[in-house]
């Protein structure tokens, strides 16, 4: 399994028999001819949906897109809309949706792929987040913090070999808050930060946080290239 950050939240998880590319916005990314290829879209916002992804498919890739209803994209063979709370089954491939706390979902997904003898688990969080901002007020953030953590309440204790979580340097000092919880609450091995909006150095603000300590080595820093 081979992770590849492309830029803000895009990834790519390249296996031997498939490729998985998730909320492509922008960057260089070479799309391989020669396996499934399994791109995901969290939400319609601009800097996790380029209809550009869509140009992928007209070299006869074999492509499938899993995307968020909110991106009222339209209807093909290829292509399957999911709101929040949702499950498709697509025989290798298995799909779970939670809430976001923004827009769309967030994606848990259950991979049998050939390179291994189990399951391989990847969650990517989209834009659920714990967001808090200051001037929204304590109303609003507190009711972002319960509908967070009962989101994730589907993920507690699920064991997640690579995660894609939001570290929003915007948050100032709640920055962390949405990794922290995530990480203590579930089995997660490797995470990757991301919607850093180029602020790279924030990660090692994120290893230096005296709450990472219990899971500061399965934080895997990222730079665009």
């Amino acid at each position: 399994m081979n992770v590849t950050y492309i830029q803000h939240s895009g990834f790519s998880v390249d296996f031997a028999d498939m490729m998985l590319v998730f909320d492509y916005w922008t960057g260089e990314i070479t799309i391989p001819e020669d396996k499934p290829v399994y791109v995901f879209v969290s939400h319609a916002h601009h800097d996790h949906f380029n209809e550009e992804i869509f140009e992928w498919e007209r070299s006869g890739v074999d492509i499938r897109y899993i995307l968020s209803d909110d991106t009222n994209a339209d209807p093909a063979e290829n292509r399957i809309l999911l709101g929040p709370d949702e499950f498709c089954d697509l025989g290798n491939i298995k799909i779970k949706t939670l809430r976001s706390t923004d827009e769309g979902v967030a994606f848990f997904v259950s991979i049998q792929t050939s390179e291994s003898a189990r399951e391989v688990h990847i969650y990517h969080a989209g834009d659920l987040n714990w967001w808090h901002w200051e001037e929204e007020g304590t109303e609003y953030n507190q009711q972002m913090k319960e509908d967070y953590q009962n989101a994730l309440r589907l993920m507690e204790g699920e064991h997640v070999d690579v995660a894609f979580v939001l570290v929003d340097p915007r948050l100032e000092d709640a920055y962390y808050w949405g990794i922290d919880w995530y990480m203590r609450h579930t089995d997660t091995e490797r995470v990757y930060p991301m919607h850093m909006w180029g602020q790279y150095e924030i990660q090692d603000r994120l290893l230096h946080q005296p709450e990472t300590a219990p899971y500061r080595e399965r934080i895997v820093k990222v730079m665009a290239s």
